[in-house]
């Protein structure tokens, strides 16, 4: 162990270690891979859907397009109409559970806005293979979800205008985030 006789060679001490770590650290080997992303691989990260659905993509489905695909890609984990199995959660359902002790949240009677649903069945879905539908399939399987818990008819298309206009049930069930330090930023970019 150190002994310090004073709090200056306490000071000099971690300022010399402070300084032969940074040295070393230049040093380490570059071993000539990666590259500082570009604007380019930035933007196409990026793609976080806002619940004004500024940066939702082009394309559309409908629910009635929506079941061929979600047959193939979501009822094994969701079951055949969204009622949930023992590997994937209720989508439908739960309409006035919300004030009892133990809810059930789908995402009809809880998620606040239909724009979430793209944004997380575009990230996350299918389970097993997520990124892997296309826009057009996103839009159908959101579609068809809003359909099986009565927000939308059938044959209503969904699409980068029509989605953020969906009223969701419960749309007013959250509040805002009141602290003055989160900062609101609005994306106005279209993808």
């Amino acid at each position: 162990m150190f002994q310090y006789k004073s709090p200056l060679s306490f000071l000099l001490t971690w300022a010399g270690m402070l300084i032969v770590v940074s040295n070393l650290e230049g040093q380490l080997p570059n071993y000539g891979i990666g590259h500082p992303p570009t604007t380019g691989e930035i933007r196409s990260w990026d793609i976080a859907i806002s619940p004004d659905g500024n940066e939702l993509p082009t394309g559309e489905g409908t629910a009635i397009k929506g079941k061929k695909v979600y047959q193939t890609q979501c009822a094994e984990c969701h079951g055949s109409e969204g009622q949930g199995s023992n590997q994937g959660g209720a989508l439908v359902g739960g309409q006035g559970t919300l004030t009892e002790s133990n809810p059930i949240k789908t995402v009809g009677n809880y998620w606040p806005y239909a724009t979430t649903l793209w944004d997380y069945i575009n990230r996350s879905m299918p389970f097993y293979r997520p990124g892997t539908l296309t826009n057009d399939q996103v839009y159908a399987v959101v579609a068809l979800i809003l359909n099986l818990n009565g927000i939308i008819r059938e044959n209503e298309i969904m699409n980068s205008e029509t989605l953020p206009k969906v009223e969701m049930p419960n749309r007013k069930g959250f509040v805002s985030d009141p602290r003055p330090d989160i900062k609101r930023t609005q994306h106005n970019h279209k993808k």
